[in-house]
């Protein structure tokens, strides 16, 4: 089924940045998932220490694929389908949860999708994403590396384009993991909503947000969100992806294009951009590379499991966990709240 562009829920955004007109660049969303997503403390044994650790559970949001990449996915449809794209060009790993998100909710709204993929470890996590991508009905390019998927690209834009209307559209280009300045606006709107839950008393103020890193976008729009609502709290990155520069001054870069389109799209002239003091990005539990496995995310797979905590997956997830097990234990984190930010939705 087919399903059209729709405003009809208001994010947080538009109730910050109010318009009168509801055709506005700005306005156009596409709303895919149930919010707020909820928080809780974290299941007892997984992650003790002086802080007091809670979880935000992004899994739930969306009902074709969860986990963090539909937030960016409301705000990125909306604007392919503004552009009058015929297809959404995307990037990822063989496993990418990214890529599945995309091809399953846009095709649901009439944008169809092209993934070019490179090589990562190939264990059973990967094989039953690669089986669900076949599934997807999305067109895949196994490019290999990266280096031949940059001298590729040139070529998908343009075969995945069309002519429609008198004029030649080519595809709409989506870097990995959706992290554009567009995409990030739906991270930005998760720390306005983390901020809301404070406010009406769900979750204590956190000193930190624990996340997962891949491309940059989730953590970036995240830190922007929580600045513009005010709150104090401070966003850890675990890198997961050695493909990439994930340092501070790369995520507070990519913050500051999502800023600088806010102050376009708003004509708010008052939005901050960020510096690389504000966030804090860790390699520390990488391991050997991109989907590459680590004894302490198999180990902290295995507990939350047992303990009835979250679903977690050995990419992104579990190496993000176990940070906070690690950070808490030592008293890293100091003794106040930390919110973990589970970004996996497997469906």
């Amino acid at each position: 089924m087919i399903r059209t562009l729709v405003t009809v829920d208001t994010p947080l955004l538009h109730e910050r940045f109010p318009s009168h007109d509801p055709d506005a660049p700005f306005f156009r969303h596409v709303p895919l998932g149930d919010r707020p997503t909820p928080v809780a403390r974290l299941a007892p044994g997984l992650a003790d220490g002086p802080a007091d650790v809670w979880v935000k559970d992004e899994s739930v949001f969306g009902d074709l694929w969860g986990g963090n990449k539909i937030r960016k996915l409301e705000w990125i449809i909306a604007d392919a389908q503004a552009r009058r794209s015929p297809t959404i060009l995307t990037f990822g790993a063989l496993g990418t949860n990214h890529g599945l998100a995309t091809a399953r909710f846009a095709q649901a709204h009439g944008v169809r999708v092209a993934l070019a993929l490179v090589d990562q470890p190939v264990d059973d996590h990967v094989r039953a994403q690669l089986a669900r991508l076949e599934a997807s009905g999305a067109t895949i390019h196994r490019t290999r590396t990266k280096r031949r998927t940059y001298l590729l690209a040139p070529w998908l834009i343009l075969r995945h384009g069309r002519f429609a209307g008198g004029r030649f559209r080519p595809a709409y280009v989506l870097p990995t993991g959706g992290s554009s300045p567009v995409g990030m606006l739906g991270y930005v709107e998760c720390g306005l909503e983390i901020a809301a839950q404070v406010r009406a008393g769900d979750l204590p103020e956190p000193s930190h947000v624990v996340l997962p890193v891949g491309s940059g976008g989730t953590a970036a729009g995240l830190a922007l969100g929580l600045r513009l609502a005010g709150l104090r709290t401070r966003v850890t990155g675990v890198v997961v992806n050695d493909q990439l520069p994930l340092d501070a001054a790369h995520i507070t870069a990519m913050a500051n294009k999502t800023a600088r389109l806010l102050r376009k799209r708003t004509g708010d002239l008052r939005i901050a951009g960020l510096c690389p003091e504000d966030v804090t990005m860790t390699r520390d539990w990488l391991g050997a590379g991109y989907g590459h496995p680590t004894p302490e995310a198999d180990r902290i797979i295995e507990d939350s499991r047992a303990a009835g905590g979250p679903d977690l997956e050995p990419v992104y997830t579990a190496k993000a966990l176990a940070a906070v097990r690690a950070l808490n234990n030592r008293g890293d984190l100091g003794n106040g709240t930390v919110l973990y930010l589970h970004t996996y939705g497997p469906r």
